[in-house]
């Protein structure tokens, strides 16, 4: 990891005044296993974040700021202890590592092994961070957008666009001997635009990052961004009732991912099945899903919104292949679910900062690519919907039931797009979706980097992505068909 233009650094960082040294570190899992721990670790992490708001011609809000902490988890069997501290010097420390040892009582706990420095792979190795250029800089590419937006149709009467960064620092101590450190950088930008024309008011949107500088926007210009957003915002202008009925779906490649990422991807992360309220639990090993597909979480793709070089229990991730041909192979482990399964943890415990404890979290979950031509996939469909871009949904993890509305999509007429729609709304049950694929593109694209995964109160970055699919049969929400 390129960090020497850092302008921002954690203090306990390796070579920094206050460097937490793995002598440190094998003190305080002394401690934390004192009353009896099978397993303790601490979870170091400094974050420095910025956001800017551009509205109505004028920077409506900009902020910075930095948090600072120590997470002490302790574990004996099933059961864990958890403390953390925003006080670094060593007697707090101890006292945090004193707190989550309490989940133990017999006293006499095993010594922590040796530390050794983990060397990780460089995922997003960057020349300089967003963080550390000009906020004038970035403030000029949020006005680029919105003017871009503005002069690009009469009926476009608002453009905002927005700014979000991050540069994470984290630093694992196991009592099993890992020792690794990470610089996770982070950004997103987004535009809105509406559109009126006579009662008709309509939005769109457009936005992308990932763990990248503004290079970024070499590829994908603001103003790029900003069309995108208008052409969404006018087509709605046009768009008619949505048909309602069991319809044959076509999703597009990239941000249709989403679906797979709630419906199924939830559904395979180890805790759910430990707890026995997956809908998948115990299925290893038989047919979940139509043949052609296979599912994938993979952290491994280079500057992607969801990966990782380390996840937050010092577990170097590697892709991990969780549906193959359409039989279920195997579920996302963090630590205490992989002991429980007999298993190797993934590399897929993620928590949102040092006050939470982790658990098993998606990274980049993808559908990947199949045989099929996206232009015949199409002309297979005599009438049915074409899911471009999706809005919000719900699921139950419990079943795999799921409703979930599109921001933009067409209506599908004798294998052609036609008629944009309006008040779509897909709803259907996540496995029996899979069954339903007969036909998958080859043209798998991963999402550009806008999605961020809710779980028990944390939230954590994620990419998804999936080729072109088709789906013989779900349920679409919206107008009678009659």
């Amino acid at each position: 990891m390129t960090t020497a233009s850092l302008t921002y650094r954690a203090p306990f960082a390796p070579g920094q005044p206050q460097a937490i040294d793995p002598e440190t570190c094998g003190k305080l899992l002394s401690v934390a296993l004192s009353r009896g721990g099978d397993y303790a670790d601490l979870y170091f992490e400094y974050r420095a974040a910025a956001s800017m708001l551009f509205e109505e011609g004028i920077t409506r809000s900009a902020s910075r700021g930095v948090s600072l902490g120590l997470g002490v988890r302790v574990q004996r069997g099933d059961a864990t202890g958890y403390a953390y501290v925003e006080d670094l010097s060593f007697e707090a420390m101890k006292r945090a590592a004193e707190t989550a040892a309490r989940i133990a009582e017999s006293g006499g706990g095993v010594a922590p092994a040796t530390l050794e420095r983990m060397t990780l792979p460089e995922r997003y190795d960057l020349d300089k961070l967003s963080i550390d250029v000009s906020g004038l800089e970035k403030r000029a590419l949020l006005e680029r957008a919105s003017r871009a937006a503005l002069a690009h149709d009469k009926r476009i009467v608002k453009a905002d666009a927005s700014f979000a960064e991050e540069v994470r620092e984290i630093l694992v101590a196991t009592s099993d001997g890992r020792f690794a450190h990470d610089v996770q950088p982070l950004m997103r930008f987004g535009v809105s635009a509406i559109a009126e024309q006579g009662d008709k008011r309509e939005s769109g949107r457009s936005g992308g990052g990932g763990r990248m500088t503004l290079g970024y926007f070499d590829d994908m210009s603001p103003e790029w961004h900003a069309e995108r957003a208008v052409k969404q915002a006018l087509t709605l202008l046009d768009a008619r009732p949505a048909p309602a009925g069991q319809l044959e779906v076509v999703l597009a490649p990239g941000d249709s991912g989403i679906l797979l990422h709630e419906a199924v991807g939830h559904g395979l992360e180890a805790d759910f099945n430990r707890k026995g309220t997956s809908n998948y639990t115990g299925k290893i090993g038989e047919r979940v899903a139509s043949d052609l597909c296979t599912v994938v979480d993979d952290p491994t793709f280079v500057q992607s919104r969801g990966s990782i070089n380390v996840d937050d229990e010092g577990i170097e991730p590697e892709a991990s292949t969780l549906i193959e041909n359409g039989m279920l192979r195997g579920y996302m482990q963090d630590r205490l679910s992989a002991q429980h399964f007999k298993t190797n943890p993934s590399g897929n415990g993620r928590r949102e900062s040092f006050k939470c404890a982790p658990m098993p979290r998606m990274t980049n979950t993808i559908l990947l690519a199949g045989p099929h031509d996206p232009e015949e996939i199409l002309k297979s469909v005599k009438r049915g919907v074409y899911a471009k871009t999706f809005g919000g949904g719900q699921v139950d993890i419990s079943n795999g039931d799921f409703v979930f509305s599109l921001t933009e999509s067409y209506l599908i007429e004798d294998g052609k797009i036609t008629a944009p729609l309006k008040g779509v709304n897909l709803i259907g049950n996540g496995p029996d979706t899979l069954t339903q694929v007969s036909m998958l593109g080859n043209d798998v694209e991963l999402s550009d980097g806008i999605w961020t995964c809710g779980k028990d109160g944390q939230s954590v970055p994620v990419g998804v992505g999936c080729p072109t699919i088709k789906i013989d049969k779900i349920t679409v929400g919206g107008t009678q068909i009659g």
